[in-house]
């Protein structure tokens, strides 16, 4: 009955609605776990991952269904959405109620992304992957040129992706934001069942059992509504949040959480205060190499804005900073101090920023390690080359890294990157010996001569003592890691940080 051309076009509108929600799904999958483990390649990967699977199993299990009459392949399938409208409603409990367990049980960050994604995500995948044998089969009986329904179906299912991709990045997430986003596609899944079943004829026992689970997926959208929110703000890029650890009136002092990670700490007394050891470092390196001296700055991340605020209260020169994310940039300047009528904000990539500006800056700072979140086009020799190209005769690049003390392996590539473009190149880090498995911020500074002092005391707020590492260390350093200089096409940060554990 529903193979006939009076059916095709609910075929073709079931089948493009379903994959663009199916694929919506995927995209948020990502943005919502991002608040417990960030926002990296590790992230992507293991999400794409588990949601193919979830669809393969599902196509596997849709083939089995389509073997059936249609009616009763109508029948199955208008469950099997209901069970992804179910699914996809019950997500984010899912991902609130495991998320906790799941990171302590898995200590690595890919194991843990890579369970949380099952838990919330393997399900709706699963089901959603079962409607599309099961219509394209059902459209092309009865059809005489079953061949041409063949490829419309197809067709359909890939614009239909294409379409929901774009939905969720353009829209989606930046308007409604994840949570809402889920019980929008958990409601097209449920009309996707009406339709399915109103084709398959169904009468008495499934259209009470029908109307059972559009009340159970009224009660889970109530439940997953009233969640409360993780984020302060969810932008295009990131889960923002600002964490008051102080609320002293005149002395408060705040942290700034982006996806998982505390990116910065601000105190509304003295903003020339640094609160973070990396910021301390930042802060206080390039100051030192350009002595009592006026200087221009470019900033590479903005964050919190700790170093740019505290620079702006210094009454130093012109300071320009690339944040990418205007959200994070209000929030910086709401929560966190920022007098934005004495800093240049650029809201744009850091790497287009200095390529399409001539401008040239006395300290250029990158702060581009997040844990094991790292943008590669920002840690590679042709950016370096860049960067270099925009210092001042005399000018200093300084960026943070974070790697673990037992492997060094990302420290080791960053060194001999930056040594095929400066002159000097210094690793910063706190004066103490490393702890078993600590990872250790370090700070390279990078110029054409070595700074004049091998010690340099900095609040971060408490007074702490930072040297760079001999020379001979580094050189070591080098030679037992034997690193590759990192480049466009080839920068595998995310594997020198934290995947080398998995395999070794």
């Amino acid at each position: 009955m529903a193979g006939t051309g009076k059916y095709l076009w609910i075929m073709v509108v079931l089948q493009a609605a379903i994959s663009a929600s199916s694929l919506v799904v995927e995209i948020v999958a990502g943005r919502m776990i991002a608040p417990y483990v960030g926002m990296s390649l590790y992230t992507w990967t293991a999400t794409i991952a588990v949601v193919l699977a979830g669809f393969s199993v599902g196509h596997w299990w849709g083939g089995r269904i389509a073997a059936h009459d249609s009616q009763n392949a109508l029948r199955q399938t208008a469950w099997t959405m209901v069970s992804a409208a179910l699914t996809t409603a019950a997500a984010s409990l899912m991902l609130r109620g495991f998320e906790g367990p799941l990171i302590e049980a898995f200590s690595h960050p890919l194991a843990a992304i890579t369970a949380l994604s099952m838990v919330a995500f393997f399900l709706p995948s699963l089901f959603a992957g079962i409607p599309a044998p099961v219509l394209t089969v059902v459209a092309m009986r009865g059809h005489s040129q079953s061949e041409r329904v063949l490829g419309v179906m197809f067709a359909t299912g890939a614009i239909g992706a294409i379409f929901g991709t774009l939905l969720a990045g353009f829209f989606f997430v930046p308007r409604l934001g994840s949570m809402t986003t889920l019980m929008v596609i958990a409601v097209i899944y449920a009309l996707a069942a009406v339709v399915c079943f109103a084709l398959a004829r169904v009468r008495g026992r499934d259209l009470g059992l029908g109307f059972a689970a559009c009340l159970a997926l009224v009660g889970l959208g109530y439940q997953t509504l009233s969640l409360p929110a993780i984020c302060d703000e969810e932008s295009e890029y990131f889960c923002i949040r600002t964490v008051t650890l102080s609320d002293a009136e005149g002395a408060r002092v705040h942290l700034m959480v982006l996806d998982h990670l505390a990116h910065g700490i601000s105190g509304e007394a003295e903003p020339r205060q640094m609160q973070t050891d990396h910021a301390a470092m930042l802060d206080a390196l390039p100051r030192m190499r350009m002595g009592e001296k006026d200087f221009s700055s470019f900033h590479i991340g903005g964050g919190s804005f700790s170093v740019p605020r505290g620079w702006a209260a210094h009454g130093l020169g012109q300071i320009t900073v690339a944040e990418i994310d205007p959200a994070v940039t209000q929030v910086a300047i709401d929560d966190f101090w920022l007098p934005a009528d004495q800093v240049t904000v650029l809201h744009e990539d850091a790497r287009m920023a200095l390529r399409n500006t001539p401008t040239r800056y006395d300290v250029i700072i990158g702060d581009a390690f997040t844990d094991i979140a790292v943008p590669e086009h920002l840690i590679t020799q042709e950016f370096f080359e860049l960067v270099a190209s925009r210092l001042t005769d005399g000018g200093v690049f300084a960026m943070n890294l974070i790697d673990n003390v037992d492997r060094m392996d990302a420290l080791a590539a960053m060194i001999v990157t930056l040594q095929a473009v400066f002159r000097s190149v210094e690793v910063w880090t706190e004066a103490r010996g490393p702890s078993m498995g600590e990872r250790r911020i370090f700070v390279l500074l990078c110029g054409e001569t070595p700074s004049p002092v091998s010690r340099l005391t900095a609040g971060s707020p408490d007074p702490m003592i930072f040297q760079p590492l001999d020379d001979a260390f580094v050189a070591q350093i080098v030679a037992d890691k034997q690193p590759r200089v990192l480049t466009d096409d080839y920068a595998p940060i995310s594997a020198l940080i934290g995947f080398e554990p998995i395999l070794n």
